[in-house]
């Protein structure tokens, strides 16, 4: 029977080693990791991450061919295959601050695994890294290797929040990298064999080790780029009268271009596309490429531009004063179908109505109190590490009621930031939350969800991100 051990028991680790054993009932899968609380919850009926469809898998398989345990040692000695899937932060600080990724928790856990095993090892890169990554966890490897052989694969996941198990049951291509030497290459087999029980072979592409890492990089830089295009063109849209969604779909039309992520909106968020872009830069940047470092930058200085400017709306059309104002913020995570708020635009939005000194209530379905009084005290990266490594519990920032209703969360309102497109935010009775708010009464969609010309019959003012302005909004310019 083969055995795998996954290391770090995270958005990528949990449900990946779930789908695994559920597809491969011969497979024992062994997720470990040092916190507690994590596992326990792993463990129990309350998952510690929101996905749809991952609970079914979960409870499928565990106990049967999937355990979560913090026997990290047991089990990584144990394993033929192990999966490193741990936090890999962008540095605060030394060399490469702001940009390069901090790989403090991928080296502790390449020394554990010298440390502890006994047998050959196959071991994946599961989690994002830079280039070159898998060079320097050879190097530790080898030097404390007692005799063991170990290889080393990098196997980059491509899940999309919100449908990571739909991504995983069908995924558009996997993708495995490993040495050209014919240890290498059968290790890549071996690897190759479990994601053949329910991945067509056609899909399961194998490259060197250098290709693989940066595929990942590449293809995260590439979405954010087409949401940084867009989002360009929907500050050109209102400044024109043109319409960003009229733009887009005929772009997307093109079939070379294809309509995916082609919605203009207030940024992109999510753990990846910030971080990815941010390596890439300092990897160009390292290798003499400034001018290709540069590109890239300019697509996270975009996303930048793009929230800045959502504020600088909101505070001008409310005549140039948020202050003392309640603005209700619906929707904290970083996209719909998820609880996942790292690097999420709603930060740095309320950040910045709070900078005005606003008071700000926020709805989000998915989203806890303490999560969010979390992220807006918490300093750039530092949501990266370990929660037990991140600053404890800030003190609640008191301009900031987090409740459980969107019409709790409106009332009393002089104006509402939509900035996650949760569905269920299309069908509320707007009607009945213009008449509880301050008047006049703003609407400010970040992610186009509402019909601007139905609110709009209702009293509302409305801002839609790359949609004609109001005639309110033309006479009240923003600067950005």
């Amino acid at each position: 029977m083969v055995k795998i051990c996954c290391i770090g028991a995270g958005y990528v680790g949990g449900p990946t080693m779930a789908v695994i054993a559920l597809k491969c009932p011969s497979i024992e899968v062994i997720v470990v990791d040092i916190s507690a609380a994590r596992i326990a919850a792993w463990n129990s009926d309350q998952l510690p991450i929101y996905e749809p469809g991952l609970d079914e898998v979960v409870k499928q398989c565990r106990g049967k061919n999937l355990f979560f345990s913090t026997d990290v040692d047991k089990y990584i000695r144990e394993a033929d295959i192990i999966f490193v899937s741990v936090n890999t932060p962008t540095k605060t600080r030394g060399l490469g601050a702001g940009k390069a990724a901090d790989l403090t928790y991928w080296e502790s856990a390449a020394r554990m695994i010298a440390d502890v095993s006994q047998s050959d090892k196959i071991v994946v890169e599961k989690s994002t890294v830079p280039v070159k990554t898998a060079e320097a966890i050879e190097k530790i490897l080898t030097h404390n290797s007692k005799g063991i052989n170990y290889q080393i694969l990098s196997n980059p996941e491509f899940l999309a929040e919100g449908t990571a198990i739909k991504d995983l049951f069908n995924p558009d291509r996997v993708l495995i990298g490993g040495r050209e030497t014919p240890e290498g290459q059968k290790a890549i087999q071996a690897l190759k064999n479990v994601y053949a029980n329910w991945v067509p072979e056609e899909r399961i592409i194998t490259t060197n080790l250098w290709s693989a890492e940066l595929s990942k990089l590449a293809a995260n830089a590439f979405l954010a780029q087409r949401i940084s295009s867009v989002n360009a063109i929907s500050a050109l849209c209102e400044a024109t009268g043109a319409n960003v969604a009229e733009v887009a779909y005929s772009v997307g039309k093109d079939s070379r271009i294809g309509p995916k992520f082609l919605n203009a909106s207030v940024g992109f968020g999510g753990s990846c596309f910030q971080k990815d872009i941010l390596n890439l830069v300092y990897i160009c940047d390292c290798n003499g490429l400034p001018e290709a470092a540069n590109y890239w930058k300019q697509v996270i200085k975009i996303n930048d531009y793009q929230k800045s400017r959502f504020v600088n709306r909101v505070v001008a059309c409310m005549f140039n004063t948020v202050s003392g104002k309640k603005i209700a913020i619906l929707g904290f995570a970083f996209k719909k179908d998820t609880g996942d708020t790292r690097e999420t635009p709603a930060i740095d939005v309320c950040k910045g109505l709070l900078g005005d000194k606003a008071k700000i209530s926020i709805y989000d379905p998915q989203v806890t109190e303490d999560q969010i009084q979390r992220d807006l005290a918490m300093n750039k990266f530092d949501w990266d590490h370990p929660i037990h490594l991140q600053p404890m519990s800030p003190t609640a920032v008191k301009e900031v009621t987090v409740t459980w209703d969107a019409y709790e969360a409106t009332k009393g309102a002089h104006g509402v930031c939509i900035l996650t497109e949760w569905d269920e935010f299309k069908t509320l009775d707007y009607a009945k939350i213009y008449a509880n708010m301050q008047k006049p009464a703003f609407i400010f969609d970040g992610r186009n969800v509402v019909d601007p010309e139905k609110l709009r019959q209702i009293g509302f003012i409305v801002y839609s991100i790359g949609k004609p302005l109001d005639p309110w909004l033309a006479d009240m310019p923003a600067v950005a």
